[in-house]
């Protein structure tokens, strides 16, 4: 379970970044929508996914101090 906490949170927090700083270089290029939503949309989503790899990295370390 820890792997696969440490992969999800490691794959979240990549595509939550990735998703983030296209929808920033969009939203500074003058663009409201791209891919038929908003940019802030997809920023949004894009802090989602790093607050769920911050959340899924947080459980790998707890579960590490309990040993």
């Amino acid at each position: 379970m820890e792997i696969l906490l440490l992969w999800a949170g490691r794959i979240a927090g990549i595509v939550g970044l990735a998703l983030s700083a296209w929808a920033a270089y969009q939203r500074l290029t003058g663009a409201f929508f791209a891919g038929g939503f908003q940019v802030g949309t997809m920023l949004l989503a894009g802090m989602t996914g790093m607050l769920i790899a911050c959340f899924c990295l947080l459980l790998v370390l707890t579960g590490r101090s309990r040993r």
